[in-house]
């Protein structure tokens, strides 16, 4: 169930890369006598506000990370990540209407970013009573595979919802299918072992042990050290390489459906499709890297540290090399090529830094990852907004 609310969340997230596409994309009307005439997009928005409008989402993510972790703390990562999602869901349903008025579909993304700013903290929240130290990144990387599955879904299906029906049934489509995962979730999912009554003594027994804690409240009542956490070394290297990796990941988040279009000419289908092969790559490779660091974990080949040290070289090392072959490629197959590399290969970075919290701090893993997205949350705002002024006019 957390693999497909990520699936959700990212669903949310990304279809706006399309539907800008088909918004702001001439539009053809046939005349009576045959004649097939050029009516212009339906939104002329310049480069510049489409990069306010797209980079709109994260204003309002960077604002509840931490407050994701702390809420995931004090009441349960169930009731903070099903809300998050299901009020990002209900938004979409209505932005067709809103999107007349380029003020009010920024102030709409922007509350979609707000409640879904929870996400990522409440789950880290969650997985800190779920999961097993020595299963950790094989569970966390699989249910955040979601996350890039939903990528991959969401640009060509947003792409094929918009030339069949137009670009408001994205919005539409991906809104309802939010909110049927949202009651499907409140149905089947549980905040900690204990509260499941379906989990047997025998595998509740072994989560606790595995975990060192007795109790649910136990858990709950150690206060947060601030001072600590703010001035720790390791968490600052998380932050760090949190927005390392995000630069990229929501530079073509954003950025790729549309440079497709410009720069290569393919058509909305097409550039669709392709834009969701890095993210197809990356939803392979984080579990594979996830189960590939429990593996070397288990067998004592690395220390933890080691283990996680090496697979943010290996993802920001493969990510340099791909990216700027980019920048020399001859036909835009080498391009997509290279683009897929560097996005699916990062994995290996995102399950160094993303599973770190719970080896230093499970009790306060929540509220680390929400600090850490807090300023991972950065380049979603800047990076959109710095490309529409870099490329102020379409090629």
């Amino acid at each position: 169930m957390t693999f497909f609310g990520f699936f959700n969340a990212y669903t949310l997230r990304g279809n706006l890369s399309i539907a800008i596409v088909a918004m702001t994309s001439d539009r053809n009307e046939t005349l009576k006598n045959g004649t097939v005439i050029n009516i212009g997009p339906e939104f002329k928005w310049s480069n510049e506000i489409q990069g306010y409008i797209l980079s709109s989402f994260f204003y309002g993510y960077i604002t509840t990370q931490l407050l994701g972790g702390y809420f995931a703390k004090k009441y349960g990562g169930k009731i903070i990540f099903g809300t998050g999602i299901a009020v990002t869901a209900a938004a979409t349903l209505i932005t067709p209407w809103l999107a007349n008025n380029v003020y009010l579909l920024i102030c709409v993304r922007v509350i979609e970013g707000i409640f879904e700013g929870v996400t990522y903290p409440s789950v880290a929240g969650l997985w800190s009573k779920w999961a097993p130290p020595l299963e950790r990144s094989g569970l966390m990387m699989f249910a955040s595979a979601g996350s890039y599955f939903g990528t991959v879904i969401a640009l060509p299906l947003s792409a094929l919802l918009a030339e069949a029906f137009g670009w408001r049934s994205i919005f539409l489509f991906f809104g309802a299918v939010g909110l049927f995962w949202y009651a499907c979730w409140l149905y089947i999912v549980t905040s900690s072992p204990d509260q499941d009554s379906k989990i047997s003594e025998e595998e509740l027994k072994y989560i606790q042990i595995s975990l060192e804690i007795n109790t649910k409240e136990e858990f709950e009542k150690v206060p947060v050290p601030w001072k600590s956490i703010a001035s720790s070394k390791a968490v600052l290297a998380i932050c760090m390489s949190n927005i390392c990796e995000n630069w990229g990941f929501y530079t073509f988040l954003t950025q790729l459906p549309k440079y497709l279009k410009d720069i290569y000419s393919f058509d909305l289908g097409t550039s669709g499709f392709l834009s969701g092969l890095p993210y197809l790559a990356m939803g392979i490779f984080v579990p594979v890297a996830g189960q590939l660091a429990d593996f070397v974990l288990t067998k004592g080949y690395l220390t933890v540290t080691q283990c996680r040290k090496t697979w943010t070289f290996v993802g920001f090392s493969a990510q340099f090399v791909f990216l700027l072959a980019v920048a020399f490629a001859s036909s835009e197959i080498v391009t997509v090529i290279c683009l897929t590399f560097a996005v699916g290969i990062g994995a290996f970075a995102f399950v160094g830094y993303y599973v770190n919290p719970l080896d230093i701090a499970p009790q306060y893993a929540s509220i680390i990852v929400g600090i850490s997205n807090t300023f991972g949350t950065l380049p979603g705002i800047i990076s959109p907004i710095l490309s529409g002024y870099i490329v102020s006019d379409n090629p």
